[in-house]
This record gives C-alpha cells, structure tokens and sequence, in this order.
C-alpha cells in the first residue's frame, strides 16, 4: 500500500479496474522497479493485503484504547493519576500510527547506491518496534498494578538487590527485542548462518569495515547480527543469575512463578533463535521468535511488578 489515508483507505478495492490502479501506483515504485519487476496481479494482491490487515489491526488498537478510555473518564471511574496514565497510552497509540507510516515511507523512496535493494528504514523500523514495545510495557504494566494484589515485602538489603537486578535484566530484555529490528532491516540474519561461531571465526573479519566505526553498529549486517548474538547471551546470563539469586529469598509463590517462568522462556527464546539462523531464517520460525521476545519481555515485566515497592 503506497498512500496513507485514515479513513479512505478502510474500504479494499472492489472490482478489477480498481486493483489495477492501485498496482499502477505501486509500479512506480523502487520495490517494484528493483525488486519486484516480474510479479503478478494476484501476488500484489497478497502483499496488499498483509499491509491492509497490519493497518486495521492498528485501527483496532487505536479505538480498544480510545473509546473505553473516553466511556470511563465520562463515566468518572478514573482517578487523577489514572487519567494521566490513559492520557499517555492514548498519544503513544496516535504516535505509533505516525510512526508506522514514516517507516512505511521510507520504503518508497529512492534509495542512495550503497542500497542493494529497496528497505524500509533500520533506523525507523527500530523507532516503530520500540515504540510499540513502550506501549505495550506501560499497558501490561498498569494491568498488572490493578489487577495482582501487592506483595507486602519485607524491606531487606537482599530484596532491593533483586529488584535492581530485576529491573535491569528487564531492560536488556528490552534492548535485545529493539536490536532485533536492526536485524530483520538488514536482513542482518543471512549473513553468517553459524552458531555459536560465526563463519570460522568468534569475531568475523567484516565486523568494522565501515567508516566511521560507530556506522557498524547501525548499517554494518555482520556487526548488527553480532550485536544482537551479544545482547541474547547477555539476557540469558542474567535471568538465570537473576533466577538463583531469588532462589536465596523468600518469596511468594506467584513471584516464584514468574521467575520460573522467565527463566523457561529465556532458554526457550534462545532455542528460537538459534534454529533460526542456522535454517536460514524461515519466515515462521523468524515470526515465532520474534513472538518469543515478547513473552519473554511480559515475564520479566511480571516478575518486576511482583518485587515493587508497596506504597505506605
């Protein structure tokens, strides 16, 4: 899809003169004239398509926040601080929309030489995953807050260890998953398809050949997968001395289940991953491990909501 309008484009072409029209306009296009040049009616119609659902879904989203919001702030269910929180989720959804669309648009422009085929940008591809990704941390987060009743913790030495540990693993749990989108923007997971060396090296030759050095950490493929193989060995690393460190402490039985948890799909995201790249990144198995960031993020933003502070 090369326009973006709110409300025209919720309606699909209909008869055949319009899908022709709408594949003219996509003809004009780098991806086409590059990448695409030889494909059919009927293919444009399935890439159409997948965009057309992505869109709705984000409509969706937008009006599952909007309207109960609006319904409960009339309605007076909403505290002052709730009513900031709602405030914020609802611009980050608004946000998010636009966003989609400047990376969307990034697609459709000419691309400088040292491009070997039309891609959207790494840069927005990350800004769009990472925004999502606040949004949906900070609506868990509050789900979480009202839903589970609070833990009441004795304040020792040990627990505000774990919760700063907590708190840190989680955020590098964060910064794997955005990683990840400098991966798929590069396609950077095609590069060295070896584990746990990449090539015949630990550290491949490729690795800083751009210049300047810090353009390897963002453009570079070879850096971008190793980045992202650092970051996952990391994360696992830490959950599983995050895991033995609340062995040591008493702790309720649901908070022991979410570090269980945690660490289960921290090994797990690591299997997904792992297979991924040494099967040459099959289109499921990529989505599957994808998908497994986030249930790895939720968990580790569960066990964070089961160590906080209780207010006095």
């Amino acid at each position: 899809m090369v326009d973006w309008h709110l409300i025209k484009e919720m309606k699909p072409p209909t008869s055949q003169e319009e899908w022709e029209a709408e594949f003219q306009k996509y003809q004009q296009f780098p991806e086409f004239k590059i990448l695409n040049h030889d494909m059919t009616l009927a293919e444009f119609k399935f890439i159409w398509y997948m965009e057309y659902s992505h869109r709705m879904w984000g409509r969706a989203v937008g009006l599952a926040y909007i309207l109960p919001a609006a319904y409960f702030w009339r309605k007076g269910w909403l505290n002052r601080g709730m009513k900031g929180r709602v405030l914020a989720l609802c611009g980050l959804v608004c946000f998010q929309g636009l966003l989609g669309w400047y990376m969307v648009k990034s697609g459709l422009e000419e691309k400088p030489e040292s491009y070997d085929i039309p891609r959207v940008s790494q840069y927005r591809l990350a800004a769009h995953l990472g925004s999502a990704l606040v949004l949906y941390c900070a609506s868990l987060w509050t789900s979480l807050s009202l839903l589970l009743p609070q833990h009441k913790l004795p304040e020792t030495r040990q627990l505000l260890r774990l919760r700063r540990f907590a708190g840190g693993t989680a955020g590098l749990v964060f910064l794997t998953a955005l990683s990840g989108a400098f991966v798929a923007g590069l396609d950077a997971g095609l590069v060295y398809n070896s584990f746990p060396k990449m090539g015949e090296s630990w550290i491949p030759e490729d690795l800083l050949t751009f210049s300047p050095i810090l353009k390897n950490v963002f453009e570079n493929p070879t850096m971008v997968q190793f980045d992202h193989r650092l970051l996952g060995i990391t994360s696992v690393t830490a959950i599983t001395m995050l895991y033995f460190l609340s062995r040591r402490i008493p702790l309720p039985r649901r908070t022991k289940m979410a570090a269980v948890t945690l660490l289960a799909l921290a090994y797990a995201q690591v299997a997904l991953g792992i297979s991924t790249l040494l099967l040459y990144v099959p289109t499921p198995l990529a989505a599957t491990h994808q998908s497994g960031s986030l249930a790895l993020l939720s968990s580790a933003l569960w066990l964070m909501n089961e160590l906080r502070r209780v207010p006095k």
